[in-house]
């Protein structure tokens, strides 16, 4: 099995999504599939699934073999790290080959008149984990509201809220979106009016009115490196799901469980 990826838009966004999976989960599973990359698990204490799915036209280079395991387990810490040290010039090189416990990274320059002096290639071998994950099938549902907001600007309301709050309060009507946290620091409450959203829409006459873990929400936004935009879905019925597109129908997707009022 083997991919790559040169593009440094891509690089960047490669590096990026692990980045975030990384404040989910120590141990990252990945299953290679013959058109996509799928990646899903939880975190520790089970209030936040995420769910990625990379097909094969957005790598340099997809390869499989019918020999070759499909899925491997590893230390999502160590695997962040070792991307994250590509040069600018260096393309990214994931690879195996048949039933094996070590998985090969090279951060390698295509062409060695483009690397710059000192960009040295670095071949790296890590060890897999042994781990045992079920993946979930999750249905496709209708939510009552959906919306899509500049990442940046989400990624920054809710780095403020933390100074405030340990929940964050999602109220959505036909007029704005209130988000809202309180706590010993005192309250702090944003609001959105809904031209200044890229999309929305709500059942009519609807309110929803619903809470959840503000940490495991500023997680999920910890970065607006994975895209521009995020998309944003609400339900009293369901787990919210936010959603990162990564280009060539590929997505980054969290569900949150919502906080049970006592």
């Amino acid at each position: 099995m083997k991919l790559s990826i040169i593009d440094k838009t891509k690089k960047d966004l490669f590096i990026a999504l692990f980045q975030t999976l990384k404040n989910c989960s120590n141990i990252i599973c990945i299953m290679f599939k013959p058109d996509h990359v799928y990646i899903q698990g939880m975190d520790k204490s089970h209030v936040c699934l995420f769910d990625v799915k990379i097909f094969k036209q957005w790598f340099h280079t997809y390869e499989m073999n019918n020999q070759d395991s499909d899925n491997v387990c590893v230390d999502s810490h160590t695997f962040h790290t070792i991307i994250s040290k590509s040069h600018d010039s260096q393309s990214i090189n994931v690879y195996f080959e048949g039933k094996t416990d070590i998985l090969h990274i090279d951060l390698s320059c295509e062409n060695s008149s483009s690397s710059l002096k000192g960009d040295y290639n670095k071949y790296f071998k890590i060890p897999l984990v042994d781990f045992d994950s079920d993946t979930m099938d999750v249905p496709e549902t209708d939510y009552e509201a959906e919306f899509t907001i500049v990442a940046k600007k989400i990624c920054e309301i809710t780095s403020q809220m933390l100074l405030f709050g340990t929940d964050i309060l999602f109220k959505c009507s036909q007029e704005e979106i209130h988000l809202i946290t309180n706590g010993t620091n005192g309250e702090m409450l944003v609001k959105i009016p809904i031209e200044d959203l890229n999309e929305y829409s709500i059942i009519e006459d609807e309110i929803i009115d619903i809470r959840y873990s503000l940490g495991y929400v500023d997680k999920m936004c910890l970065t607006s490196k994975l895209s521009n935009e995020i998309q944003f879905f609400v339900s009293r019925d369901y787990p919210m799901k936010m959603k990162y597109d990564l280009g060539d129908e590929s997505s980054l997707i969290f569900y949150i469980a919502p906080k049970v009022e006592e």
